[in-house]
């Protein structure tokens, strides 16, 4: 029971009752330093959401290029074309490095990667047919909503004709990442050159009316105040009540090193557990909220688990986009090592592909 008293005590009334939570109970959410409280009533929902399950999957990321021109300040993963240590692998060499690392059960590859300055439509294009045609049972989740905007523009395209373009090459669907904070005063001192956060949501619109999914994303832990992230999650929730194609968010933890920010400390433990609760909380409307385990950290991740999120991801072979800023995702976690993860805080592993539909259960 919850005191009358206590200034969660009618948001808790309103969660419990199934209602929609506006921006005041958000800031009372994100404010508030009752975390045992609100961890407790994102768990809530989340058993009512979908029980005991947590799903994940067996994936590999591939980057095809770390060359990118836009140079944002949160990012230690793009660099210059002449900058030493960049690499631009051409579709073969993404299908060997893929071979490379396939093991059985594989059901998605994630391919993202930096705007390169020099490459053509027509490379994009051939990653994603290359990588169809070598494995044509896995599904591709490529290109987020700042690539696709990218991709229009080099290929003299709109953006529906670009998203119908990479559906005919293999586009399965789009991962979430590149919208950073949506305000506008924050982004621009973290992410100065990207597209705005309109265009983010424009696009994401517009892949969504194409048919495809999508997942959404923040990026928290940095300049950013628990203003902003109550603000990001409630314009998320509104695209997806006018496009309905989101079907999981994930809140990534900011990594310092290697960037302009590189003097920050990241994210405490109490923030990302916060953050993934108020995530539950607020997205009434996206059925999954993922605990990223590589951005997160695997403590964090697990404890997550139990305050919110339903998702942790999956095996994150050959992640390097975390790893260029300092995480330690190396080369992922095994099938058996999620499994016992899972199940160490007393919940039930599902295996999934990357439409959620179930594959098998871990009994």
């Amino acid at each position: 029971m919850i005191a009358k008293s206590h200034p969660l005590y009618d948001t808790a009334a309103r969660i419990a009752a199934g209602e929609r939570l506006d921006e005041r109970d958000g800031l009372l959410l994100a404010e508030s330093d009752d975390l045992p409280l609100v961890g407790w009533l994102a768990h809530t929902v989340r058993e009512r959401m979908h029980g005991d399950k947590v799903y994940y999957n067996i994936n590999r990321h591939i980057n095809p290029t770390n060359v990118c021109y836009v140079g944002c300040e949160l990012c230690a993963y793009a660099d210059d074309p002449n900058a030493p240590g960049t690499w631009s692998y051409t579709p073969e060499e993404c299908v060997e490095m893929a071979r490379r690392d396939f093991i059985p059960g594989t059901s998605e590859f994630h391919i993202v990667g930096g705007l390169h300055p020099r490459w053509k439509f027509p490379v994009y294009l051939d990653i994603l047919r290359a990588l169809k045609d070598a494995f044509p049972e896995v599904h591709l989740k490529a290109f987020t909503m700042v690539e696709i905007d990218f991709l229009a523009k080099i290929g003299k395209l709109s953006v529906p004709e670009t998203i119908a373009a990479l559906r005919d090459a293999g586009l399965d669907s789009c991962p979430g990442g590149g919208a950073e904070i949506f305000d506008e005063t924050v982004r621009e001192k973290i992410a100065s050159k990207k597209m705005s956060s309109a265009r983010w949501l424009e696009i994401a619109g517009l892949v969504h009316e194409s048919g495809l999914k999508s997942n959404c994303t923040m990026l928290f832990g940095h300049i950013d105040e628990p203003r902003h992230w109550v603000d990001h999650l409630i314009r998320l929730r509104e695209q997806q009540d006018r496009s309905g194609g989101f079907q999981c968010f994930i809140p990534l933890a900011f990594h310092p090193e290697g960037t302009k920010f590189a003097d920050l400390p990241g994210p405490s433990l109490m923030q990302k557990l916060k953050v993934i609760a108020l995530s539950r909380l607020m997205l009434d409307n996206i059925p999954h909220v993922k605990a990223y385990w590589v951005m997160l950290g695997r403590e964090a991740a697990q404890l997550a688990l139990r305050s919110g999120a339903n998702d942790l991801d999956g095996t994150v072979t050959d992640e390097r986009v975390t790893l260029a800023a300092g995480g330690s995702a190396g080369r992922g976690m095994g099938r058996d090592e999620i499994v016992a993860y899972i199940r160490e805080v007393g919940l039930r592993p599902v295996l999934r592909d990357t439409l959620y539909n179930e594959i098998g259960q871990s009994a």
